[in-house]
C-alpha cells in the first residue's frame, strides 16, 4: 500500500521541491499533463520508475484520455464534463479515473453518475472539502479503499496534511511543498513526518517493518523510528532503528548496503514496507539473501547471471553467452521450439525452465531486469483498448494455424497497432513542445547507485589494503578476478619478451599511436617553461615546473581490454619525466595480463604492473605494500567502486595522495545538422554505445526534418544490430536521447548544460561553434574527425572528465604529471620598498612574527 499522500508535479514549473528520483520513494506522482503526447513521454520516460497518475483535465478528447491510460498511467484525474464524454467509452475501468468536484452540486453529479451501478463505485474522487468522514458517508464510500483525494486551494501545513490523513483520505501535495530534510525549512513539510504520522507504533515509539526487494520477496523484519525514517530518505539507503544498538545504517560495517528504493504500508498500516535493492551477500546477518534463507527461482538465477556477468572467464560458455548476441538468439530459438514440441507435464516444465534460463541471459546481458520485465508486464494489463493477439503470419503457418481475413475495422475504432520489430532507437524528445523540466531531466546521466552505498562497500577494501597489505591485495584478486593462481599481486620490470608477443599490425599501431601522443604532450611542455616576472624593483617572481615523482596508473579491465588507457596515461607520465611509474591493471583469470598493456609498460619505462583492479589496486598504489610501491597520485578511469576509491584515498591526508579527476562511465553529445551524413552520426554514438550499458550517447539535431531524423534512427539501428556487442549497446541505447532543437544556439547551450566527456561537431562550418563550447571533455570537429581518432592515436588525451565534470575539471594532460613551484628572489632595495606594505598588512592581521621578520632586516640595512 502507498504512502498516505500523493505528490503532485507540474513538469513546467520551475523545480525547487523534490527531484523525481525523490518522489519515488512514495510510490507514485501526480502529474500535470497539457497534451497527450506530453503525458505519453512523461509515461514513457518514468514508469519503470514509479506508479504514475496523470492530471488529464486540459486533454479535451475523451480518446486521447483512452491513449493517455492505455500508454500506462494508473489514474487520470479529469473533472465532470470529461467524465461524461468518457462514459461513452465502455472499455474503461471506472477504478482509473478520479473525478474532481469542487462543490456539493458537482458531489451530488458524481453520486448520481455512480447510481447503483456495482463498478462505478471504484471511481475516485477529489475534492478540496475537509470534511471527508461527512463525504465519505454521503457517497457510502469505504475510506479504506484510499478512494477519497483531497487537494488545498492555499498553502498546507503539516497539522492540515496529518488531519486529512486521521479522517483516512489522500491528501495531494506538490512536490515544490515537501522536503526530505529533517527540519521545516521555507516552510517546507517533512516528508517522514506524514510517514510517521500514518504508521502504527508499539509501546516503545517504533514500527514494525517488512524489507523487501525489489520483486516483492521479504528479506527480513526489522523495526523503525520517527528518526530512522528520516534518514533513510535523507541517505536513499535502508536506514532502521535496532533495539539494542539505536540507529542502524544497515551494512555500515559489513558493506552489505541497502539503495532505498519505495516505502509504503500493509493494508492497515500497522507495518511498515521498505522496497531496497540490497547490495553486497545479502540482508542477513549469516550472508544469506535473506533471514528466511537464500533466493530460489528466478531470483536466484537473476544474481547467478549478474555474477558471472561481472566474473566470467574469457572464453567460457556464459562469456559467450552475454557477447555472442547470435548465438543466444540462437539458443531461444531452439528452446522455444523444444518447449512447444514438449508434451508430457514433465517435459513442458523441463523446457520452459531451459528458456527462461536462456531468456533471462538475453535480459542481464543488456542490462534488463526481472522487475524490468515485470513493470512490463504490469504496464501491459494496464491497456484498456488490446490487440487481438492472434500469431504473427510466418510462426501462424509453422503452427498449422490457418490465416483468417482481417474483420472490416469498426467505424470508432483506432488503426491497428504497428507490429513491434525490435528496433534499437534512442528515446526522442522535442525541446520546442516539452516541458524544461522534462528536458532537463533527460539531461540526467543514467541513474548511478548513491554515493554512501558504493563508499560503504569500498571503504573496508581500501581499511583491508592499508592493514594487511599483499595478503588483502591477493585476496580480492583472487575473489574478483578468479585468478586463484597468483602469488604475487606485481609484475616488475624488465618485463619478458614473452609476456609482449603481439603480432607486427598491433606494435606498428600502438608504436604510432604512442609516437603522436608522446608528440603532443612534448608540445605542451612550452607552456610550463620557466615564468620570470620582476613585479617591482628589486622583487622577483618565478614560477617553474618539476614532474611528479610517483605516479599509478589506473587501467580498467571490465568488458574491453583497454591498452589505449595504458598509453594515454603512461606516455604523458613518459614525457613529463615522473621518476617511478605504476601501472594497475585486474589479470585475467589465469593471472595474465593483455600483452598490449605489457608492451606499452615497457615502452613508456614503467617499474612494475600491479595485477588487481577496483578499490583494491587503488587502495595498493595510495598506501603501498610489500611489493606495491606508494606513489604519489593516481589517474586513469574506471568504475563507481573505482572513483569512490579514489576519491576516499584522496581525502585522506595520511595516503598524501591526489587523483585526475572523479570519473564515471563514457559517454559523447553528436551535434548534427541537415548537412551531417546518417551514417557516420550513427556511428559516433554507437562508438561510445558499445562502453557498456550504464554509458549514455545524446544527439542534438538542429533543425532537421522528420525524413532526415529518421535516416539517422535507421543507421543507429541497421549498425547496432551489426555490432557484436549489440546488447550492450542496446542497453545503453535504453537510456540515450535526441534533443531535436530549433537553431545551433540552443544546440550548444544544451551541450554546455549537459557538458559532455566527447563532444562531436557534426555540422557546417563546425570550426566556427568551437567558441562556443564552454564545457566538454574533447571536441571532435566536423565530418572526418570520429571520436575514435582521439580514443586511440591523433596524439590528443583520452582521459576525459565524464558525469558533467567538464565544467571543473580539463582532461589529463601534460600538466597533470606537473606540479608547479613558486619563488621570490628580493634584493635589498626591493625588500625596503615592500617593507612598508607587509609591514602594514601583518600589522592588520595581528601576526606580529611576520612584521618582524621585515622590520628587523631594515633595521640591519640601516646600521
Amino acid at each position: 500500500m502507498a504512502t498516505p499522500f500523493l505528490v503532485s508535479l507540474d513538469p513546467s514549473s520551475p523545480a525547487s521541491g523534490l527531484s523525481l528520483n525523490q518522489i519515488a520513494y512514495f510510490g507514485r506522482v501526480l502529474v500535470k499533463a497539457s497534451t497527450l503526447t506530453q503525458a505519453e513521454q512523461f509515461l514513457r520516460t518514468y514508469f519503470r520508475l514509479l506508479d504514475v497518475y496523470v492530471d488529464a483535465t486540459s486533454i479535451a478528447s475523451p480518446g486521447d484520455l483512452v491513449d493517455v491510460l492505455n500508454a500506462g498511467a494508473v489514474k487520470i484525474f479529469i473533472s465532470l464534463d470529461q467524465l461524461t464524454a468518457l462514459s461513452h467509452e465502455q472499455s474503461v475501468p471506472s477504478s482509473r479515473i478520479v473525478v474532481y468536484t469542487s462543490s456539493d452540486s458537482q458531489v451530488d453529479a458524481f453520486r448520481s453518475w455512480v447510481g447503483d451501478n456495482a463498478e462505478r463505485k471504484e471511481a475516485g474522487l477529489c475534492t478540496d472539502s475537509a470534511a471527508i468522514k461527512a463525504l465519505a458517508d454521503k457517497l457510502g464510500v469505504d475510506l479504506e479503499a484510499q478512494n477519497i483525494y483531497r487537494t488545498y486551494s492555499g498553502p498546507v501545513t503539516e497539522d492540515t496534511l496529518k488531519e486529512t490523513l486521521t479522517q483516512g483520505a489522500v491528501s495531494v501535495v506538490s512536490s515544490q511543498a515537501l522536503t526530505l530534510d529533517r527540519s521545516e525549512a521555507d516552510g517546507k513539510i517533512a516528508a517522514a513526518s506524514l510517514i510517521a504520522a500514518r504508521a502504527v507504533a508499539d509501546g516503545n515509539g517504533l514500527y514494525a517493518t517488512t524489507v523487501t526487494d525489489e520483486r516483492g520477496a521479504c528479506l527480513g523484519l526489522v523495526w523503525s523510528s520517527d528518526e530512522s525514517i528520516f534518514e533513510a530518505l535523507r541517505t536513499g539507503t535502508g536506514v532502521y532503528q535496532s533495539r539494542k544498538r539505536g540507529l542502524w545504517y544497515k551494512g555500515q560495517s559489513s558493506g552489505d548496503v541497502q539503495e532505498l528504493i519505495r516505502v509504503g504500508f500493509d493494508c492497515d498500516s500497522d507495518c511498515l514496507v521498505f522496497t531496497v535493492k540490497q547490495i553486497g551477500r545479502g540482508f542477513c546477518h549469516l550472508g544469506t539473501a535473506s533471514c528466511f534463507g537464500p533466493y530460489h527461482g528466478l531470483s536466484r538465477l537473476q544474481k547467478t547471471l549478474e555474477a558471472r556477468k561481472a566474473d566470467s572467464p574469457a572464453g567460457s560458455y556464459t562469456a559467450r553467452l552475454f557477447n555472442e548476441p547470435k548465438l543466444i538468439q540462437a539458443k531461444i530459438m531452439e528452446e522455444a521450439d523444444e518447449l512447444c514440441r514438449a508434451n508430457t507435464k514433465e517435459e513442458i516444465a523441463f523446457e520452459a525452465a531451459d528458456l527462461l534460463y536462456f531468456a533471462l541471459t538475453r535480459c542481464v546481458a543488456a542490462g534488463v531486469s526481472l522487475e524490468d520485465v515485470e513493470r512490463n508486464l504490469d504496464l501491459k494489463s494496464l491497456k484498456v483498448k488490446r490487440r487481438k493477439g492472434d500469431a504473427k503470419g510466418p510462426w501462424a503457418e509453422k503452427a498449422g494455424i490457418a490465416p483468417t481475413a482481417p474483420a472490416a475495422p469498426a467505424p470508432d475504432s483506432q488503426p491497428p497497432a504497428k507490429e513491434e520489430d525490435n528496433r534499437i532507437e534512442m528515446t526522442r524528445v522535442v525541446t520546442a513542445s516539452t516541458p524544461v523540466e522534462v528536458v532537463k531531466e533527460h539531461l540526467h546521466r543514467p541513474s548511478q547507485k548513491s554515493n554512501d552505498t558504493i563508499v560503504g562497500l569500498v571503504r573496508p577494501i581500501i581499511q583491508d589494503v592499508r592493514e594487511n597489505g599483499d595478503a588483502a591485495v591477493l585476496k580480492y584478486t583472487h575473489k574478483f578476478e578468479r585468478a586463484t593462481s597468483l602469488t604475487s599481486p606485481v609484475l616488475r620490470a624488465p618485463f619478458a619478451p614473452e609476456l609482449m608477443k603481439l603480432s607486427p599490425e598491433t606494435q606498428e599501431a600502438l608504436d604510432v599511436s604512442i609516437g603522436n601522443i608522446a608528440k603532443f604532450h612534448d608540445a605542451q611542455k612550452g607552456n610550463n617553461e620557466v615564468l620570470q616576472v620582476e613585479t617591482m624593483p628589486g622583487v622577483v617572481c618565478s614560477r617553474f615546473s618539476r614532474p611528479i615523482e610517483r605516479v599509478g596508473l589506473y587501467i580498467p579491465g571490465g568488458t574491453a581490454v583497454l591498452p589505449s588507457t595504458a598509453m594515454m596515461l603512461g606516455v604523458p607520465a613518459m614525457v613529463a619525466g615522473c621518476k617511478k611509474i605504476i601501472l594497475a591493471s585486474p589479470p585475467r583469470s589465469d593471472g595474465s595480463i593483455s600483452p598490449e598493456i605489457v608492451y606499452v609498460a615497457h615502452k613508456v619505462g614503467a617499474e612494475s604492473i600491479v595485477l588487481a583492479g577496483g578499490a583494491q589496486a587503488v587502495a595498493a598504489m595510495a598506501y603501498g605494500t610489500e611489493s606495491v610501491s606508494k606513489v604519489d597520485k593516481i589517474l586513469g578511469p574506471g568504475n563507481q567502486f573505482v572513483t569512490a576509491a579514489k576519491m576516499l584515498v584522496a581525502n585522506d591526508t595520511s595516503a598524501g595522495v591526489s587523483i585526475d579527476m572523479p570519473a564515471g562511465p563514457s559517454e559523447v553529445l553528436v551535434v548534427a545538422d541537415e548537412h551531417a551524413n546518417p551514417a557516420f552520426v550513427a556511428s559516433d554514438l554507437l562508438s561510445q554505445a558499445e562502453h557498456g550499458v550504464d554509458s549514455q550517447v545524446i544527439l542534438i539535431a538542429v533543425s532537421l526534418s522528420e525524413q532526415q531524423l529518421q535516416a539517422i534512427e535507421n543507421e543507429v539501428d541497421a549498425q547496432a544490430k551489426a555490432l557484436p556487442r549489440m546488447d550492450i549497446v542496446k542497453g545503453s541505447l535504453e537510456h540515450s536521447v535526441t534533443f531535436v532543437v530549433r537553431d545551433l544556439a540552443e544546440a550548444m547551450a544544451l551541450s554546455n548544460e549537459y557538458a559532455p566527456e566527447h563532444l562531436i561537431l557534426q555540422i557546417q562550418n563546425a570550426e566556427a561553434a568551437v567558441k562556443h563550447v564552454q564545457n566538454a571533455g574533447s571536441v571532435f570537429i566536423g565530418q572526418w574527425t570520429p571520436e575514435s581518432v582521439g580514443d586511440y592515436s591523433a596524439g590528443v588525451n583520452h582521459s576525459l572528465p565524464t558525469y558533467g565534470y567538464a565544467k571543473q575539471y580539463s582532461g589529463v594532460n601534460l600538466g597533470s604529471f606537473l606540479k608547479h613551484i613558486t619563488s621570490s628572489n628580493l634584493t635589498s632595495d626591493g625588500l625596503l620598498r615592500l617593507s612598508s606594505t607587509v609591514e602594514q598588512l601583518a600589522g592588520v592581521e595581528g601576526l606580529d612574527a611576520h612584521k618582524r621578520a621585515v622590520s628587523i632586516r631594515v633595521a640591519h640595512m640601516k646600521q
